[in-house]
């Protein structure tokens, strides 16, 4: 019998998230059968989409929602072995049993010199979904401008060296000056912190003088709003995230820029990366590919302990990290 911890939202977020909205519970698991697996979590993702998904797919008392890299440590299931690592949907979890549904082998020409922890990462979730919205949704095309919010983030600081390969010029909102330089690092063209400029429009005017072919838009709210006037003619607007209205208790009320998408023809689409499940395969490879050449480098912010997943959870959602926000077991 093996014992597993597992997380729980006690209550629906009212505001931001708090340390009594979880609880930490353990369960004896039994021995798999026939068809089954039993995984042991490595390493678990903390994402803003949590926040959100949360309210609709999720009651109280329900274990958190969520990513992780497993170990197969018992195996009934042939396509399984023991040893073998998997990406699951198992949520906050220490250990699962799963009959293989939905369980994504780790890809076999993965570098022993990679942490397995990218598999949530620059090539997991956050890399699908950086390169769906430059090609699927964008069509981002060799020398145009994009600008990208929450730059430092997750998905942020995939699109922006993604744009950078396919050669465009790249601008990043971010919001520190160490997540600044990160950026630079990263090759961005320029980056600035929107928490210290006296005014974004003028950051941004500044930042591309001519305006902005693309947004790929992580944030929302404000930030939105001021973007939108400097987009050009015709522009394309991918829309990941609203992680700023995330937190509210009364959502945002307007401005609103029709008027503005209507003048300057702009095309607006949100999009979520799992409607493209049939093209993850190929993409993960591309990923990977381009880690092991040296065009995507990757970040990540590690928190160690499972007993902390909580406060990983909530710094992620304060900007805490830089890069991908992940959990060592």
């Amino acid at each position: 019998m093996v014992q597993a911890k597992f997380w729980v939202m006690t209550k629906h977020f009212d505001g931001f998230p708090k340390n009594s909205d979880f609880e930490l519970k353990v369960e004896e698991l039994p021995e798999p059968t026939d068809g089954e697996v039993l995984l042991e979590a490595v390493f678990l993702s903390v994402d803003p989409y949590m926040r959100p998904f949360s309210r609709v797919s999720m009651k109280e008392g329900d274990v958190m929602i969520g990513t992780q890299v497993a170990k197969v440590i018992q195996s009934k299931n042939p396509a399984f072995p023991v040893g073998s690592h998997v990406v699951s949907d198992s949520g906050w979890r220490t250990h699962t049993i799963s009959n293989g549904t939905g369980l994504t082998p780790i890809l076999p020409e993965w570098p022993k010199d990679v942490s397995l922890s990218l598999a949530l990462g620059a090539i997991g979730m956050p890399g699908l979904t950086a390169v769906y919205g430059i090609e699927d949704v964008l069509g981002l095309k060799e020398g145009e401008t994009l600008l990208v919010n929450a730059a430092a983030g997750a998905v942020g600081s995939v699109v922006g060296q993604i744009a950078k390969i396919k050669g465009c010029k790249v601008v990043g909102s971010t919001g520190s000056d160490a997540k600044v330089v990160f950026l630079k690092e990263l090759g961005f063209d320029e980056a600035f912190n929107y928490k210290t400029v006296g005014s974004l429009e003028e950051a941004l005017r500044k930042a591309s003088p001519e305006g902005y072919d693309c947004l790929f838009e992580n944030v929302g709210g404000s930030f939105a709003t001021v973007a939108l006037e400097q987009m050009k003619n015709c522009g394309r607007i991918a829309v990941c995230g609203s992680i700023s209205t995330y937190n509210d208790s009364t959502p945002q009320t307007g401005p609103y820029p029709y008027f503005t998408m209507i003048i300057k023809e702009l095309k607006m689409e949100g999009f979520m990366q799992s409607s493209r499940q049939h093209k993850h395969p190929e993409t993960l490879k591309r990923l990977l590919a381009w880690v092991k050449e040296g065009k995507l480098q990757c970040r990540e912010h590690v928190t160690k302990g499972f007993e902390n997943m909580p406060a990983a959870f909530m710094g992620m959602m304060q900007g805490e990290n830089i890069g991908k926000a992940v959990v060592a077991v």
